[in-house]
């Protein structure tokens, strides 16, 4: 810029400070070279040490010309107005990877979701596990978002959001999830929305998985025999015996199995969806049963660089289509947990054998703990009953 063209900017900027100032808007507009920055007293950053509003510059990354200077004062409105409703919020105007989320269009915003999704995780789960949640949780419904949004130019983000909850079947695990999903990018983008997602995300509950039909350990046997591979009726064998998941089997320390420990413990590695943990077998007898110390498994890949898993997951569900096996991988983790249950194993080891919380161990088999708890009720109650009438 001349100095001419610098000083007629100037000029116009004391115009745009002194507009404001009469509104008591409490920002004013600065020229930081050829670009233009708010200045006024505004809460602390994310991270700060500080704990009250202080004196601050937000970067408008706006040209210093008439239409930036033009937008800069429509920005300092608009800032003005969030303070005074107490609704500000740094996001929106702290750089991210790529820009600032209050100038992105929306595949910018899924992009820079994905980012702080990706940082978040990393705080508590592990890369693949976030990876994972990320690909099964979060990307299809944001994927039918932007769908939903080339579609329908007309519709507001807001809109768009309901209208990608409201193309998910009532009920479903599938529409509770994707509030799920979308309820976190709302919140990323400090998106208000009228309507809770939480009252759209309907009656599902896992607690359905109880009315499943679960095989009995002489059907699992039976079933055992009849897979002609040996390194997947090894992997078979494992899940039967340790309720572990899909993909745990390939992700696990089986160190103690082919030492010949007596206690026979699988331990399930960091980099499995839930993390690290140890695995007694369920019955202990199914270890020899199934020739478990001789580690036999499958050569698939395993590189979570290129693969993930759900992936391998997904490896191990085609496998038991293959051998038509008549029940799911699921199903074996599901018996294994009941079976548990009959030994009297306390709520809390085997949640954490089976890698989630005591909550969600409760409601998954809430059934079968209430009968186990019933019938010791009832067993104490009679052998209460039987000492006092000896007495």
């Amino acid at each position: 810029m001349t100095a001419k063209e610098i000083a007629a900017i100037d000029q116009k900027l004391a115009q745009v400070n002194q507009r404001l100032k009469i509104a008591q808007m409490g920002l004013q507009v600065e020229r930081r070279g050829n670009t233009l920055n708010l200045r006024g007293t505004l809460p602390p950053r994310p991270g700060s040490h500080r704990l009250r509003p202080h004196q601050q510059r937000i970067s408008l990354n706006l040209p210093a010309t008439t239409a930036g200077l033009k937008q800069a004062e429509q920005e300092a409105k608009i800032i003005a107005a969030q303070l005074i409703q107490n609704s500000f919020d740094w996001r929106q105007y702290l750089p991210v990877a790529g820009g600032r989320l209050s100038q992105m269009d929306l595949h910018e915003k899924l992009q820079a979701f994905e980012g702080h999704f990706f940082s978040q995780m990393a705080q508590s789960s592990s890369p693949a596990s976030a990876k994972t949640t990320w690909e099964k949780a979060y990307q299809p419904y944001l994927r039918k978002l932007e769908s939903i949004a080339q579609s329908s130019a007309q519709l507001h983000l807001s809109e768009l959001i309901y209208a990608t909850i409201q193309s998910t079947r009532a009920n479903s695990r599938s529409r509770q999830v994707c509030c799920t999903a979308l309820g976190a990018l709302a919140e990323f983008l400090n998106l208000e929305l009228p309507i809770a997602l939480k009252t759209l995300s309907g009656t599902y509950s896992p607690s359905r998985t109880q009315v499943r039909h679960l095989p009995s350990e002489e059907q699992i046997l039976e079933v055992y025999q009849q897979i002609p591979n040996p390194a997947w009726r090894f992997v078979y064998g494992i899940m039967a015996t340790y309720g572990l998941r899909n993909h745990e089997v390939f992700f696990c320390d089986y160190g103690a199995l082919s030492r010949g420990e007596p206690e026979a413990i699988v331990e399930v590695l960091e980099t499995t969806k839930t993390g690290n943990h140890e695995v007694w077998p369920f019955p202990p007898e199914w270890v020899d049963r199934f020739q478990l110390r001789e580690i036999n498994l499958p050569t698939i890949n395993t590189d979570l660089d290129r693969t993930t898993l759900q992936r391998i997951g997904q490896l191990v569900s085609c496998q038991f289509r293959r051998y038509q096996i008549p029940f799911s991988p699921y199903d074996l983790r599901h018996a294994w947990a009941v079976r548990t249950i009959h030994y009297g194993l306390p709520d809390t080891v085997s949640a954490r054998m089976m890698g989630h919380s005591v909550a969600i161990h409760t409601r998954t088999y809430h059934r079968w703990l209430t009968r186990r708890d019933q019938q010791q009720a009832v067993r104490t109650a009679l052998r209460q009953n039987g000492v006092r009438s000896e007495e």
